[in-house]
């Protein structure tokens, strides 16, 4: 990477970024954690303890106002990552924002003018998508190892009734669809290399909380059908599907993809169901929020691309209100990025 490392300061002290994306970028080669902020100062000041982190901030609002700070990491309730990523994009800052980006997809337009209108670059942490296994699976795909891309079957759950956590808070932006469904939908988009054309939707709702503790979809693409269960309630499990005309991959540990052990990918050439004809990928192992820092860090550095621009993200919004409101109309809905 070229350059001196890029300065970053972390809204909040939530618990995926205590205990996993910032000793992650710490260990990058692009990345240096200098700040972090909470609205109480003693935990900023105990988590910038804890992790070696130079300052300590009681407002986010000081923590942008830092000027040696340059890119901002928002890992704050959905409700807030537009609001205090724009707040950063005014300050001059770069945002890496958490997933999802909004709670719809006209919010995320708003994040997206303001990216252009402060000249910063804002990007999704969907870390998925520059995880070697994944980068694997897409070129392998694309090499036509499947034959046609057809289906691609998903399922992402795990079991979770703290009331007090913002994934069971309706306001927050809490519920199966926004915190782990959207990956199916993502890295379905993302190798069908479409936009789905309809979808269909079923969601469950918590009666305690209201939010939605069991969701399942169905993606109609150009090529082919994506199909997910998503769930908040259920046994702790994650796997990924693509089945084409030829054979079939299968992505093990597809996003909570484990840092100190390697990555299987299963390659199926379906000689029989009994599995004879399955063939293993082991992906060396490596820690998908050093790579995704570093990625930052180097489009920062060098003017490029991010990994998950503010246009996809607008895109994958979209599907998720489409979803939604399925589950409500009880009928097919298209998704709109026209708004």
């Amino acid at each position: 990477m070229s350059g001196t490392k890029v300065k970053w300061g972390v809204l909040g002290v939530a618990a995926i970024a205590v205990k996993k994306v910032i000793p992650a970028m710490q260990n990058g080669e692009g990345s240096e954690i200098t700040a972090i902020a909470s609205r109480e100062l003693r935990k900023a000041e105990k988590a910038a303890a804890q992790l070696g982190i130079a300052k300590a901030y009681g407002s986010y609002e000081q923590l942008l106002a830092d000027p040696e700070i340059e890119a901002i990491y928002n890992p704050l309730p959905n409700h807030l990552h537009v609001p205090w990523s724009i707040k950063a994009a005014e300050a001059g800052k770069h945002v890496l924002c958490e997933k999802p980006i909004s709670l719809t997809a006209r919010e995320a337009k708003e994040l997206l003018r303001a990216r252009d209108r402060c000249s910063v670059k804002i990007g999704e942490a969907f870390m998925v998508k520059t995880h070697p296994q994944w980068l694997r699976v897409r070129d392998l795909i694309g090499k036509g190892v499947v034959g046609k891309l057809r289906s691609i079957v998903g399922a992402f759950s795990y079991f979770n009734r703290d009331p007090n956590n913002v994934r069971n808070v309706v306001e927050c932006g809490g519920g199966s669809l926004m915190d782990i469904g959207c990956y199916a939908i993502t890295t379905s988009r993302w190798m069908f290399g479409e936009e789905p054309l309809r979808v269909c939707g079923m969601l469950e709702a918590d009666p305690e909380f209201g939010t939605d503790r069991l969701g399942s979809a169905m993606l109609e693409f150009p090529s082919g059908h994506s199909v997910f269960t998503c769930g908040t309630q259920l046994v702790p499990y994650q796997r990924m599907q693509f089945l084409g005309t030829e054979a079939r991959i299968e992505i093990k540990i597809p996003f909570n993809a484990p840092n100190d052990r390697a990555c299987e990918i299963l390659i199926d050439s379906g000689k029989d169901v009994s599995g004879s004809g399955i063939t293993t990928e082991m992906i060396p192992v490596c820690d998908q929020y050093t790579i995704q820092g570093d990625a930052f860090s180097r489009a920062i550095r060098e003017g490029t691309e991010l990994p998950v621009p503010l246009e996809d993200a607008v895109a994958n919004m979209a599907v998720i209100e489409a979803i939604f409101k399925s589950a409500d109309t009880r009928r097919w809905e298209t998704p709109r990025t026209e708004v």
